[in-house]
């Protein structure tokens, strides 16, 4: 199982009040797709995606929006360079061939006016497949300091590697 973990803030420029819809780009230094894979149910290894772009339409009181986030594949990180080049490659996320991780909502689910979550499709591999992110928490407010209109969210979704065609087979002995 892959969990990925996006944390966003979405940044408009000099909005004065957040009334109906809104356009949002997002803000790479705050926004953040985090990833954990299981692996042999033993550990699990976590990662992150440093370059990310995308936007971000959302109107609180019609309860509508349209997100679309952009992952630089290529801009995986461990924190271990030698794992980072395997899962780069071929077997794995194959950034050669396959630059960028796109998530295109298709629908926003809300329970009263709280934004609780996201479907869409993510194309990973060459491949669009269904995925629902969680909303955890949402908030939108006038940034004091650079007097723009900001939101910011922590969402949630799971896929399965073998959907995307990652079918990773592994063995490993106890040495005495």
């Amino acid at each position: 199982m892959l969990r990925f973990r996006l944390l966003i803030v979405f940044l408009a420029s000099l909005l004065s009040r957040p009334v109906g819809s809104a356009t949002f780009q997002l803000d790479s230094s705050h926004t953040v797709a985090q990833f954990e894979i299981d692996q042999l149910w033993i550990f699990t290894q976590r990662g992150r995606f440093d370059r990310i772009h995308g936007s971000l339409e959302y109107d609180v009181e019609q309860h509508t929006g349209r997100l679309n986030v952009v992952i630089d594949a290529d801009s995986l990180n461990t924190g271990n360079d030698e794992r980072d080049a395997v899962l780069k490659g071929a077997a794995w996320f194959d950034v050669g061939r396959h630059p960028a991780i796109i998530f295109r909502s298709q629908r926003f689910i809300f329970e009263q006016d709280r934004l609780a979550a996201i479907e869409g499709k993510l194309t990973m591999l060459g491949m669009a497949q269904p995925m629902r992110l969680e909303i955890a928490r949402i908030k939108c407010g006038l940034n004091p300091l650079s007097g723009k209109w900001r939101c910011g969210a922590d969402a949630r979704g799971t896929l399965q590697r073998s959907r995307f065609g990652m079918r990773i087979q592994v063995e490993a002995y106890r040495e005495n």
